[in-house]
């Protein structure tokens, strides 16, 4: 069984920074994509960043594109999303989810999806 544990977000300020990780548990080999999307008050969910953990390949949305770094550290099964130049218009729940390959994850066909952590950026 597929489980997902996100942490991190919580209050800063425009400009600041935070660390989002997603902990994966119960998959069987490297083959497969974690990644991030999130869902402000009000709005439609949005894609933010994908990671396969085979190969590597990223997928950010050109909204944090230059201001958000995904990684994984495969030995810890965590993906982490680093979150810079934080904006008032990040904020929102942010929600990891796995799929078996990024091009799946893209098409939001999930295989598990996590809790969500909220982000609030203060301006």
């Amino acid at each position: 069984d597929v489980q997902l544990q996100a942490s991190g977000g919580g209050l800063v300020q425009a400009g600041g920074s935070l660390r989002l990780s997603c902990r994966a548990s119960g998959f069987t080999s490297d083959d497969y994509a974690i990644g991030w999307f999130r869902q402000a008050p009000g709005k439609e969910r949005e894609r933010v960043s994908g990671i396969s953990i085979r190969d590597g390949n990223t997928y950010y949305e050109d909204s944090v594109k230059g201001r958000f770094t995904i990684s994984s550290d495969n030995a810890k099964n965590t993906v982490y999303l680093f979150m810079n130049n934080l904006k008032s218009e990040d904020t929102a729940v942010y929600y990891c989810a796995a799929a078996v390959d990024l091009i799946a994850w893209l098409g939001t066909a999930f295989a598990s999806y996590g809790q969500g952590t909220l982000v609030t950026v203060s301006s």
